[in-house]
Formats: C-alpha cells, structure tokens, sequence
C-alpha cells in the first residue's frame, strides 16, 4: 500500500456537518519558474478545528473555471511546484484540472494526530473520520479555489486510493467521480496487513512502522543482517519483535497481536459495509499481480455493484503489480509484452472517465470490466461481471504429481511432506532485502517458482502440455483435501503458467542462463489460508490431527490464457515466509505470542479430490 511519489494521488470522504464559520483563504500563488503549474498552499479547516496542509496547482495558462482532481495522501504533499507535467498525468492535464493534494492529518504538516490507520466511518454528532476530512476538505475547496467549475474528482493510488474510496461512503453533492487505485475494505481478510487472518509479517513491520512510528516515514531501524529473512527467523514470534524493537511506538502492528481474531476491532473498521447506493460514478482499478493491495478495489466494486441502478460502477485490471499502470507497464516483471497497457489505462480510460463526468466530454463509460488479459496481452471489455459464459471446471491434483480435468481414481492415496517452522519456505529468493530497499518486493508475485520447486516441503502437481489455448477468466477457487499431524496449519496454494523449455533463445550473457524465461514458472495466483479460521473466523480453533479436512481457499479474480505449449502447475506448501508469519503448527489460543517450543515440525498431507476451480471461457 505504500506508492510514494512526489504528487501521491489520494482521495477521502465525509458526512454532512457544518463547517467552522472562519475559512482561511489559499496562500499568495507561488510563481515557480518553468512550471507548468501555479501552486498555492492552504492549511483547510476541519469541523473540530484541526487544520490540513493542502496543496493546490493551477495550470498556468488556465483561461476559466476548471474541475478539482483531489488526492488525500499519508505521504507527504508536495512542497514544490513540479518543473514538467509528470507523466502519469500527462493526459489527464490535456484536458485541463486544478490538482490538489492534502496531508491527511497527523501526518506532515497537517495537525492532529496521531495517525492511527483507521478505517472506521464513526457516528455520533461530533464525529470525526477520514470521510469527514474528505468531505469538509471538498467543501473547502469548490467555495475557496477560484475559478472552479463545481466539480470534484478523488483519485490516488493505495493508501490515497483508500482516502479517494472511502469518501463514497458519505459523497459531498460536488463530488461527481471518484477513481480508488488499489484500494482496500478490510484489514484482516486481506490486502495489506492480513491475508485471511495470517498476519503480513514484513509489511507490517516495514510499512506500519514507517507511518506511525514517526511523522515524515522515518520508521524504526529493525535490520541488522543482509538477509532479512534470516532476522526474522532469529526476531521469533510477533510479539517478540513488538517486546525488542517497536516498544509501544507502532500502535497498529501491537494491535494486530493483541486481536489475531476477526474480532469486532477489525470488522468495524470494514468502511464498506456502509456504502448503499451507488450515486457517484466510480473507476475501481487493480493489479492481477498487485503485491500489497490485490483485492480491496475488487471488493468495492462488488459491494457498489449490489445497487448500482444506473451502472455507475466500473472495474478496470491488467497484468500489474501495485500502481504499475502509472507508468507505460509494458512487462510482467521479466516477462515483457511489448504493449504499454498502462499508457493505454491512463489515455483511453481513466481520462475519458475523468472528461465525461468532470468536464461533460466524450461519452459516458458503459462496461462492468475493462481487462488487460495476461496472456494473450490484449484488452478485453466485459459488458457483465461475473461473465455468465465462463464454465466451472474442476482441475484436480493427483497422486502422481500430474494436474488434469480428470477426476481421481477409486483408491487414489496422498502425497505428503513435513513443514518445519524453523526452515520456513521463502516467499521470494534469498537473501532478500527489506521490503522497500530494492525492486525486488514489486514483483515478487512474479518471481518464477523454481526457486522452491524441490525442496522437500514443497508438493507440484504439473499438467501435459497444453494442446490449445486454455482462457480463465473470473475468481478462481481452491480446494484442499489435507491433514496435518498438529493442530494448526497454513496451506498456501500457488497456480502458476510454465512457459515451454524453447520459449526463447537460451542467453549467453553472464548469469543471465539462470534468468531465462525458458521453463519459467509464472505465478498466476497465490494465497494462504490458516487453519484455526478453517470453522469460524471470530474464533479460533484447533485441527484434528491427522483428518482430512476440506480447506477452501479464494484466489481472487483473474484473467489469463494458458496458451497452447504451455503447462499449468499447482504448488502446495505450508509456509511463506516472512511475508506470513510462521504458523507453530501447535495450537495457542494467540498465534502471535507462540513461545520457542510450540513451534513443532508437522507431517502434511493432501489427498484426492483436491482441485483447483477454473472459470474457463469458450473450452
């Protein structure tokens, strides 16, 4: 969730309360030499009298009033004007906005505080959220930034594009379209800090840590090792590294430890669960590949879509890891596909979004899905979605290590392997980097699987040989038949598209051969799910050893074609570190507080009937 950048694009909204009488007019303009843009500063007004830093760039050669493209942003609004339009604005400035970004508060140069990461659209007379400041920030604007035409977009990328989400939850009336990036509804089910109840262990302790344990993203220095997943390994449990190191400082990562359960603390904090009808028309976008936020703006879109009587909600997604379509995103990590579908995203779909409800141009967005479809590397438009055409077909996992649409044979047994928490399975290559010290984080969803194909720990299932091409599209299911000898378990479950052994001309270049893309193991989706959440999520319970339990674990949604030559593997394994914390694999009523000697090796089993479910198109 962490996309910082110069000019952050974020967005917020807010109820209806009366704003302070008192409303302080923007700074004098500051005439930047050579920019395009004239900028203002203002610190805005909130309805308890806490006042946000906000920066307003005009174009220079404005000639009358223009629509407000509005970002909220925990990052840090510029403090200069930029030299040259950026790029990822490029088409949008053609058409002529008055940007402004605001420090949300508690952050920069905005007051209040401290920044606590809530979600929680609060009630009561006095109440004061993110929606509040997105609203009474709006307000601010249309009667402040002069000449506007009365009319306010929010956009942003990750947390800006949670601040852009959540004002939909109570839209100010000048709000008239709103762009969520990477957004996200729920911390415990997924997205940043969770995934389905297993704590993101190095992004919490990188990303939280960087927000709140000071006011300009100057976080706790944690590593003393080259590799970090060797300290994490030494760190221990969660609340270890909470007792050595954050100490009280990071609030959000000790609330995280003391509520391992879907308890109310989170579920109040799911802001969607408030939106009704959809009346502000709405671009949600995604990344199929996105490493932080891969599932919330799905979420949004799905709930908007439950009354959306003039089809004002829109989804937008493409082969992208977090925020790559701010930028040409013509390959896949190593993969390239030669089409800048990002450029594509921003010219041919997210400004005649902005046009037509901003400036009244063009004509109005009439499709449930806009997809750039990996594989295939072509955009695809979905007038429905879910597609009504796409067939459910169960791809089911053999003892043999082979993946078919054949169902087992009568008597066919297991496959098994033993998990042991003190050699966890990486979730990229070692040695790894802090999470944002290299590119290597931003496509780690991408990293071809060989690098773990044959440890022991790890189950693949590989098919034949495609003889045609294979088209999924819509979300995609797993279903384990497993067992484990103790009495808590993680299960993650990989899906990945092996590209054939002459895919391209083997490199000669040094240390490239190891790079090469011949037999890549792509990654199409991936997920954990953990044990203890297996029969309810608000409380957890232990597994029996040994039994064979039916473990359903979602793989969001997609749309890829397996082509012709290709082969479709299944990975099977129990740990996924340190991006998830280790599971002990023993059963303690707080999973994050697990002592030295409960984390105990484990015999894994997955059995026959286990499959993968396929929504394929036109097979």
């Amino acid at each position: 969730m962490r996309l910082v950048s110069l000019f952050a694009l974020a967005v917020a909204a807010a109820p209806v309360a009366a704003l302070p009488a008192r409303q302080a007019a923007p700074a004098a303009p500051a005439q930047a030499e050579g920019s395009p843009f004239v900028m203002e500063e203002a610190m805005i007004p909130m309805r308890d009298g806490t006042k946000l830093h906000t920066v307003i760039l005009r174009p220079r050669d404005q000639k009358g009033p223009l629509p407000i493209l509005f970002s909220r942003t925990p990052y840090g609004a510029s403090a200069r004007a930029p030299q040259s339009v950026p790029a990822s604005w490029a088409a949008l400035a053609r058409d002529g906005y008055v940007f402004v970004s605001q420090d949300m508060r508690g952050r920069f140069q905005s007051e209040g505080g401290p920044f606590t990461l809530s979600t929680e659209i609060k009630t009561g007379k006095n109440a004061v959220d993110e929606s509040t400041d997105a609203y009474d920030s709006i307000d601010w604007l249309v009667k402040n930034v002069k000449p506007n035409n009365g009319r306010v977009g929010m956009w942003g990328v990750s947390y800006p594009g949670f601040t852009a989400a959540v004002a939909l939850a109570r839209p100010h009336p000048a709000l008239k379209a709103v762009s969520p990036q990477a957004a996200w509804t729920d911390y415990w089910k997924n997205d940043d800090l969770h995934r389905w109840g297993a704590m993101r262990l190095t992004y919490a302790s990188d990303w939280v840590n960087s927000l709140q344990a000071d006011k300009t993203n100057a976080g706790i220095d944690l590593y003393d090792r080259y590799d970090t997943y060797e300290w994490f390994l030494k760190a221990g449990s969660p609340a270890d590294i909470e007792e050595k190191y954050f100490k009280g400082r990071v609030p959000r990562y000790r609330e995280m430890i003391e509520h391992p359960d879907y308890d109310e603390f989170w579920k109040k904090q799911v802001w969607s669960d408030t939106l009704k009808r959809t009346t502000v028309p709405t671009l949600n976008v995604a990344g199929y590949w996105d490493q932080e936020d891969p599932w919330g703006s799905w979420q949004i879109f799905y709930k908007q879509r439950e009354n959306d009587p003039d089809k004002l909600a829109l989804m937008v997604a493409g082969p992208w890891n977090h925020g790559s379509w701010r930028s040409p995103g013509n390959a896949l990590g190593r993969v390239p596909f030669g089409v800048d579908s990002g450029t594509q995203f921003m010219e041919q779909v997210e400004a005649p979004f902005f046009a037509y409800w901003l400036h009244g141009k063009g004509t109005k967005p009439d499709y449930a899905l806009k997809s750039f479809q990996s594989g295939s590397w072509q955009w695809r438009t979905y007038s429905q979605w879910p597609l009504a055409g796409a067939a459910r077909r169960s791809l089911f996992l053999h003892a043999d290590g082979s993946v078919s649409f054949q169902a087992p044979a009568a008597g066919e047994g297991c496959r098994e392997y033993i998990s042991d928490p003190a050699n966890p399975v990486p979730f990229r290559p070692r040695p790894m980097s802090a999470t944002y010290a290299t590119p290597d984080w931003r496509w780690w969803e991408t990293e071809d699987q060989r690098f773990v194909e044959y440890r022991p720990d790890v189950l693949s299932y590989v098919s034949a040989p495609l003889d045609g091409d294979l088209t999924v599209t819509g979300a995609i299911t797993a279903s384990l038949m497993a067992a484990t000898s103790g009495t808590d378990s993680d299960f993650v479950v990989k899906l990945i598209d092996v590209f054939p052994e002459d895919y391209e001309k083997p490199p000669t270049a040094l240390g490239a051969y190891a790079k090469g893309m011949n037999g890549y193991q792509l990654p199409i989706a991936m997920e954990v799910r953990r044990g203890r959440y297996l029969q309810s999520l608000e409380k957890a319970t232990p597994l029996v050893p040994n039994q064979v339990t039916d473990w359903s674990i979602p793989l969001r949604d997609h749309d890829h074609v397996f082509k012709k030559g290709h082969r479709i593997m299944v990975q099977i394994q129990s740990s996924w570190f340190p991006m998830i914390d280790r599971n002990p694999q023993t059963f303690v009523p707080n999973i994050y507080k697990a002592k030295p000697g409960d984390y105990q090796k484990a015999t894994q089993k997955v059995c026959a009937g286990s499959a993968i479910m396929l929504p394929v198109v036109g097979n």
